[in-house]
């Protein structure tokens, strides 16, 4: 049975990319459009010894200037505070998790440390557009106040960074004072950005998730991993045009949670991977980049997605997944993705992708992104290299999108065999992935955005909005329903976000206001 794939509707772009890869070279800016973009050419040289503190009113002395919180949530007040007569007081609510942001001016190619004082449960504290590995720390708990602190290093082209501090949906106040990033100073003679408007790192669902315990917990409970809504939707972008709407990063449409750039190449050094944008989209280097920023600034993810059925990358020795791990690393550093999707349809060793992922984890750190896109036929049992994988990595790995769709019929959990393009074809294989091991948290649903995005399955979002609701709460099931239901399954996956465009949007509008609808 042939299996087709993401990557089924262009064979001749991707070969053709290819050839081109080594002509490609970035277009000149101009300086206005350069600081516009966040991004500037610096000589290494000029990162200066750390100063004093770079963060304006970092104790709210001065109430919220120069903070920017979500929702209303931020006040200042004067006890309990660190140090000073003010600290920050913010609210989370079912819907926001109270975070406070301010932009602060940085120089490229350097080292930064940010430290804050805070009091509350599951208290955040983090930077974003460094131009690498965003860092992120938080608590579980305090009964006073508690210092968290990170370090990052800036890209070679980071102007500015986000700083922030969060709580998380439903949990009780928080207060943070006294914070603290020291470093080199940013250039005095580019203007001081202003701090963004739009809502930093956490775009939570748009109603109430089901709301965490309002007494600590025992022990430290992780929420979702890379500060993600509970339930999200993922989107592939194309790197090519094979018919469907050619979009910018920019202009993938705001439904869609976690964005996967499809696809890395091979290299001639085994397990290794590159990325270089398709020459025919004209799309320069710097604005995919500060596309990449901005959607992140809202708090999206942008991940680059490795296979589709033409990839050949192959990851089956210690020296392979060693050049795995490294290559995503440095391609996270170079273009500020947030992690990386599994999408090998030729294959994959469930001894040395687990390595390779657990050395880029030791290399990213917890705000990591892992997902897997599977075919179907590759999740059918724990045994399977897929599955295997998955389940040696699931205390790091945040959701598998098993593409639902070219793939005939299917053996379900309960042992019947089911046709592709029906709510029973999800529900049962979902089961099956559960009832393997992984947590539902980490079981998302792939489907088409339209016909012509997949050789068959394609399924309308009312039928996927009835496979989530069957799953999460054993409403909207076909003959199928489960013993049991799993009300934090993670999402919806499509491919891809170009044929979502090319149909208007009816996939994500449909699916993506279900999703995060859902509690």
């Amino acid at each position: 049975m042939e299996r087709a794939s993401h990557a089924n509707q262009h064979p001749v772009e991707r070969a053709r990319r290819r050839s081109t890869v080594l002509q490609r070279t970035v277009a000149g800016l101009s300086a206005a459009a350069v600081i516009g973009a966040g991004v500037a050419l610096v000589n290494v040289g000029e990162a200066s010894a750390a100063t004093t503190n770079l963060i304006a009113n970092p104790g709210f002395e001065s109430g919220l200037s120069n903070w920017s919180c979500t929702a209303g949530s931020g006040s200042t007040v004067g006890s309990p505070v660190h140090s000073g007569s003010s600290a920050l007081k913010a609210v989370p609510s079912n819907s926001d998790t109270g975070q406070c942001a301010q932009t602060v001016s940085v120089q490229p190619n350097s080292q930064y440390t940010l430290s804050a004082w805070v009091q509350g449960s599951y208290v955040y504290i983090g930077a974003t557009g460094t131009g690498g590995t965003d860092p992120s720390t938080w608590t579980p708990g305090t009964s006073g106040f508690q210092q968290l602190s990170v370090n990052f290093t800036t890209g070679a082209s980071t102007r500015s960074v986000t700083v922030y501090t969060h709580g998380w949906y439903g949990q009780p106040t928080y207060y943070a004072d006294d914070l603290s990033l020291t470093g080199p100073g940013g250039d005095p003679t580019v203007p001081p950005p202003t701090t963004p408007t739009t809502k930093p790192p956490t775009t939570p669902p748009t109603t109430p998730p089901t709301t965490p315990p309002t007494t600590p917990p025992t022990t430290p409970v992780t929420p979702p991993p890379g500060n993600l809504p509970k339930h999200v939707v993922t989107g592939y972008w194309q790197d090519f045009n094979n018919g469907a709407t050619v979009q910018t990063i920019a202009q993938v449409q705001n439904q869609y949670d976690i964005i996967a750039v499809a696809f890395a190449d091979a290299t001639t050094t085994p397990g290794a991977i590159s990325f270089t944008l398709d020459p025919a989209l004209n799309y320069s280097v710097a604005q995919f980049k500060a596309d990449i920023a901005a959607k992140q600034a809202a708090g999206k993810k942008v991940i680059i997605s490795v296979g589709g059925q033409n990839g050949t990358i192959s990851v089956r020795d210690s020296a392979s997944a060693t050049n795995f791990a490294n290559s995503v690393y440095s391609l996270m550093q170079t273009y500020g993705f947030n992690g990386v999707d599994i999408d090998l349809e030729n294959g994959i060793d469930s001894t040395y992708m687990p390595q390779a992922l657990r050395a880029l984890s030791a290399k990213a750190g917890s705000s990591l992104i892992i997902t897997m896109a599977p075919q179907t036929i590759d999740m059918l049992s724990a045994g399977s290299d897929y599955l295997a994988t998955a389940l040696k990595i699931k205390d790091i790995l945040t959701v598998v999108n098993t593409q639902y769709y070219n793939s005939g019929s299917m053996n379900g959990c309960d042992g019947g065999v089911y046709s592709q393009g029906t709510v029973d074809f999800i529900t049962t294989l979902a089961c099956t992935a559960i009832q393997a091991g992984l947590s539902p948290a980490q079981v998302g649903i792939g489907t088409p955005a339209s016909t012509s995005a997949a050789g068959s399955g394609y399924i309308s979002p009312t039928v996927v909005n009835n496979a989530l609701d069957c799953l999460a709460k054993g409403t909207g099931c076909g003959k199928f329903k489960p013993s049991t239901t799993w009300p934090t399954i993670r999402g919806a996956m499509t491919w891809s976000t170009n044929w979502d465009a090319s149909a208007g949007n009816t996939w994500s509008n449909g699916v993506g206001a279900h999703v995060h609808g859902m509690s």
